[in-house]
């Protein structure tokens, strides 16, 4: 991918996903973790039908406000089953959110008929690595676990496609993408932390998070600060594979 693609999947994310998705018209198409519903309307567009589930009823319902004719549904992937056959699954930014693998990978394979693709684009090994080794280091050195407070699943190349094979999935394509984000300064920095705070912070009292935040900087500033840009280590892992057996 060149710089120039880069840029243009940051400027509309998940657009150049769709591009692999290759939508046909008539195709039934889950789209899981379909969020505000941007990209389950850009699959509609191309005369797919697709069906857009979300764990998030707010999300969902903020979604069918904007695009009422399309079929959004508040559903948790882990345990979402349909009468329907898909012929494609498409996932874009959501996978990482549910560290139950295996039961999302059973969730796609039960979904889709035989032959059928799943697409899919979601943060992985290595995911703002050096911002949360800071935050754990932080928090371990001021007494507080570490344990349960990273949300994420981010696993390898060949951890995520050794799971699809075990649940019936031949993998055509994984390439795992670096993909640093720019940050507005420090300030960018510990408003990601405060936007991350109910997880990473929480039974922690706001007035005790400040210096925790003046440590996580410190710490990762070697990592994170270069020629006076501050840049998040972001990567992403992207999926291509086809249901092969029942």
């Amino acid at each position: 991918m060149s710089q120039d693609d880069h840029r243009h999947a940051a400027v509309r994310p998940g657009v150049e996903l769709l591009s692999w998705l290759q939508p046909e018209p008539g195709e039934r198409i889950l789209d899981l973790g379909c969020g505000n519903g941007d990209l389950t309307a850009a699959i509609a567009a191309t005369g797919a039908i697709p069906t857009g589930i979300d764990a998030s009823e707010d999300m969902i319902h903020r979604a069918k406000q904007r695009y009422p004719e399309l079929n959004l549904q508040t559903r948790d992937a882990r345990h979402y089953r349909s009468d329907t056959r898909y012929d494609a699954v498409f996932s874009h930014a959501a996978l990482h959110w549910i560290q139950d693998a295996p039961a999302v990978a059973e969730t796609i394979h039960l979904a889709l008929r035989k032959g059928g693709r799943f697409v899919a684009e979601f943060a992985g090994k290595g995911n703002v690595a050096a911002l949360t080794g800071a935050i754990r280091q932080s928090l371990e050195t001021n007494g507080y676990p570490w344990e349960g407070r990273n949300p994420w699943y981010h696993p390898s190349i060949g951890e995520y496609a050794s799971l699809l094979e075990r649940t019936g999935f031949r993998v055509t394509f994984a390439r795992h993408l670096d993909l640093p984000t720019q940050l507005k300064g420090e300030e960018a920095l510990r408003k990601w932390l405060n936007s991350f705070a109910d997880y990473f912070f929480t039974g922690i009292p706001a007035s005790e998070r400040a210096p925790l935040y003046d440590a996580i900087v410190s710490l990762a500033k070697p990592a994170l600060y270069k020629e006076g840009q501050w840049m998040l280590d972001t990567s992403r892992l992207r999926v291509l594979a086809i249901k092969d057996t029942e």
